[in-house]
């Protein structure tokens, strides 16, 4: 009623070609379903020194851009990052992240050689380091890896592929928000024949015989189903809504504490997707990820999606979405849900007020936060919305599959399973899940459970 929207997911979108594959796959076109935005820049990064470096997808552009704030040196580091990045992206995509894995033999491919040749397992801070000298433009394009639930120096390498796709293939605003992705592939499957029950609660999956039978409603309503597909963050979906559901062990990413505000207050200064880089580097994930600690200098992204689009807020107002990176519950388990939750907002307020956002407690008329109590609310391990940390041994064919073990129509999507984290990673799980289904997208075919699911009525 207020008049402000906000993206309560995420709110960095890149790889639409992802999305246009999707409705492709229907014979639909994406621009009949999203007015997407192109952001330049894609993003503006801030420094305590008081620098700003914009990063810009244009490579030859921001190839200018950082000569300009650290010298012509650096700018030749990044066309060399630029081309190393690439290559990584096409060895990685086509046999390790558009594919469905069932073991570790999988991925000998003479992809993995080039891989393994052009140092991508080792660490990705000092592979970063390779190309770059000044410790500004060295955060920007590694502090992807926290997305992955990792500190930049114990992530591998191939995350670099992380930053290419934010910084270098483009980043977008769909108009209506990213929100506006869900409804128009939604709207899409609804014109081909798919039904969405809304607001319908599954308790549990139905079993007999070692397959899935249906789902069974919080309300006692079984829908049959040939094959079921989850969502859910997968181990909470084994713990929920499975027989037997003990699941193996898993490390979770770090968490987030999201400020969502509406505000009377505007800034000329910023763009729309911001990184405030505090003055600690390897610190702060070590505060974060490794002792369980809240960051003492934080790094936060701050989006003012009304910038873009004024539609999401009142006239004359904004919307800002500030995301601060916290421990998960089973690193840190904090009671968020009392005196804390509100103290770090205010915290994350005078935060923002320090570093340029003059006046941003005095403009809101709207706040919401959302912390690791609320991410386990809804439904996610740990307290974390980015689920399973991407370590070596949950990635690729290690990471949990997206078949269950034994009923044998069960699958996965999500970033919990494979491919992992991430809105790309997201849509490339559902097209993998739909290979399990119908024996495409690389589905491997050796034994009845790697099958296509059998049974199944089109």
């Amino acid at each position: 009623e207020t008049g402000y929207e906000f993206d309560t997911g995420p709110t960095v979108l890149t790889m639409p070609d992802l999305i246009a594959e999707a409705l492709g796959a229907v014979g639909e076109e994406l621009e009949d379903w999203l007015d997407l935005v192109p952001l330049d820049p894609a993003y503006r990064t801030h420094f305590p020194d008081g620098s700003t470096l914009d990063v810009i997808t244009d490579t030859t552009r921001m190839a200018t851009e950082i000569s300009r704030v650290c010298g012509p040196r650096e700018a030749d580091g990044y066309l060399r990052f630029v081309d190393y990045a690439r290559n990584l992206w096409r060895w990685e995509r086509a046999d390790f992240i558009d594919r469905n894995l069932d073991g570790p033999t999988d991925l000998l491919t003479a992809n993995l050689v080039r891989l393994l040749t052009n140092g991508a397992f080792r660490r990705l801070q000092t592979k970063i380091n390779q190309f770059f000298a000044d410790p500004r433009t060295r955060r920007i394009f590694s502090f992807q890896a926290m997305y992955a639930g990792l500190a930049p120096h114990d992530a591998l390498a191939i995350y670099s592929v992380i930053a290419y796709l934010d910084s270098v293939a483009g980043v977008y605003f769909p108009r209506g928000g990213i929100h506006a992705v869900s409804r128009g592939m939604a709207g899409a499957a609804e014109k081909h024949g798919v039904r969405f029950r809304y607001g319908t609660t599954v308790a549990r999956v139905e079993t007999a015989n070692g397959r899935a039978t249906g789902v069974v409603t919080a309300d006692g309503e079984l829908i049959p189903a040939d094959v079921v597909v989850l969502n859910p963050d997968l181990p909470v979906a084994y713990r929920d809504l499975l027989p037997e559901g003990r699941q193996r062990r898993l490390t979770y990413s770090p968490s987030c504490v999201v400020l969502h505000v509406g505000s009377a207050q505007g800034y000329g200064s910023i763009a729309h997707h911001n990184i405030h880089f505090g003055r600690a580097w390897k610190g702060t994930f070590d505060e974060v990820i490794r002792r369980g600690e809240l960051m003492t200098d934080p790094s936060l992204l701050v989006t003012n999606p009304s910038r873009t689009d004024p539609t999401v807020a009142p006239a004359g107002r904004h919307t800002y979405y500030v995301l601060a990176p916290v421990p998960n519950l089973e690193r840190a388990p904090f009671d968020w849900r009392g005196e804390l939750g509100r103290r770090y907002a205010d915290q994350l307020v005078a935060t923002l007020e320090r570093r340029g956002y003059v006046g941003f407690a005095d403009g809101i008329e709207v706040s919401r936060t959302i912390t690791p109590a609320q991410w386990e609310e809804q439904g996610m391990a740990a307290g974390t919305p980015f689920a399973a940390a991407h370590t070596f041994f949950q990635t690729g064919p290690f990471r949990p599959s997206n078949l269950h073990r034994s009923l044998s129509n069960v699958v996965f999507t999500g970033s919990g399973t494979q491919p992992g984290v991430g809105v790309p990673m997201v849509l490339i799980s559902g097209k993998l899940a739909a290979g399990r289904i119908t024996g495409a997208a690389g589905a491997t075919v050796s034994g009845v459970r790697r099958a296509p699911v059998r049974g199944w009525r089109r």
